[in-house]
């Protein structure tokens, strides 16, 4: 006794894979497309020489001495990378962050070496504390109980280091420590010393995050008691990012960000859909040692990790990527 017949499926009139058949075609419609106009690429500057040389948690990444800084950017350059941030490591630190204020610090003499290698290069400095606290805190220790950074009494020193950035030449300033009202207190400075163009990148989204362990390492700014839990984002929030992030908009930021990017690519797409200014998302240093350690153990193809994170990155809705794969990823875009 034989069953029912089966009659043959309907074929599909809609075949997706048409528009796969081919590299040609793939690219003719590909929607997210990374270009060496995205990137930014970020580099450690090295106050005394001692300091300087191969970072060993980021493979391929060095702290530059002032010296060296103007060979390396002048590469970037020339690879079409339209942009630099600058993170100073200073020859000492106490307990206020003196070093990242001063006018012959290490950033201000970094932006100078930078500005003279390679004229058109835009040059972004980090802002804030924590490299040049011996503390390792982002701004002024409250020693409490409890011990904390003191917000307000922080601000201050923020103005200051970003007027000596600006006058020094940077283009635009990013404040990092997610101190309540930086932006605000920074774009008041800026505009009272006579820099209304320095524009502020802001970390507006920053999250307390276990992917900051390589940048540590590199710049030297680990907290060297406590953590950062009460000024940077708590990793389960969502909802709290869009009020940070309105909140810069309202106190004049030009630029926002969210750090770490990868891992919050949902945050990039909601604030893509609710804000209009641009966006940086920044691949950060747990992100890449981690795609440098599987590539060295043959463990992914480095190459086609990179492409595919920072593709992602660009279409959940970034601008900017701020990426320490910047210099391998303009030669493969060039390629």
């Amino acid at each position: 006794m034989t069953g029912p017949s089966i009659p043959p499926p309907e074929l599909p009139r809609v075949r997706f894979r048409r528009l796969r058949r081919s590299p040609a075609i793939a690219r003719l419609v590909r929607e997210t497309v990374v270009s060496i106009d995205d990137l930014v690429y970020p580099l450690f500057i090295a106050e005394a020489d001692t300091d300087a040389g191969p970072i060993d948690a980021m493979p391929g990444q060095l702290r530059w001495s002032l010296e060296g800084i103007g060979n390396e950017v002048r590469e970037v350059a020339e690879l079409g990378i339209p942009a630099v941030l600058l993170f100073g490591i200073p020859s000492a630190r106490d307990e206020i962050g003196t070093g990242a204020w001063a006018e012959d610090g290490v950033i201000p003499r970094a932006v100078a070496a930078v500005r003279d290698a390679a004229p058109d290069l835009l040059i972004i400095t980090d802002v804030c504390l924590c490299e040049y606290t011996t503390h390792g805190h982002c701004g002024v220790v409250d020693p409490g109980p409890p011990m904390q950074v003191d917000n307000d009494a922080t601000l201050p020193l923020l103005q200051r280091t970003a007027v000596a950035h600006a006058r020094a030449g940077a283009d635009v300033v990013a404040p990092s420590g997610m101190m309540d009202g930086m932006v605000a207190a920074v774009r008041s400075a800026l505009d009272a010393a006579g820099y209304p163009d320095v524009a502020i990148l802001s970390y507006a989204v920053k999250y307390a995050s276990a992917f900051y362990g390589p940048f540590r390492e590199a710049a030297g700014g680990a907290p060297r008691f406590g953590d950062r839990r009460t000024h940077q984002m708590d990793v389960a929030n969502r909802r709290e990012a869009l009020r940070e992030a309105v909140q810069d908009v309202a106190e004049g930021a030009d630029i926002l960000m969210v750090k770490p990017a990868l891992g919050r690519l949902d945050i990039v797409r909601e604030l893509r859909d609710r804000l209009d200014l641009p966006l940086a998302a920044y691949n950060v240093s747990g992100e890449y040692a981690m795609v440098k350690g599987a590539a060295a153990r043959g463990w992914v193809d480095e190459r086609a990790a990179v492409m595919e994170i920072l593709t992602g990155m660009k279409r959940a809705g970034a601008d900017l990527l701020i990426t320490y794969h910047a210099r391998e990823m303009a030669r493969w875009l060039r390629a």
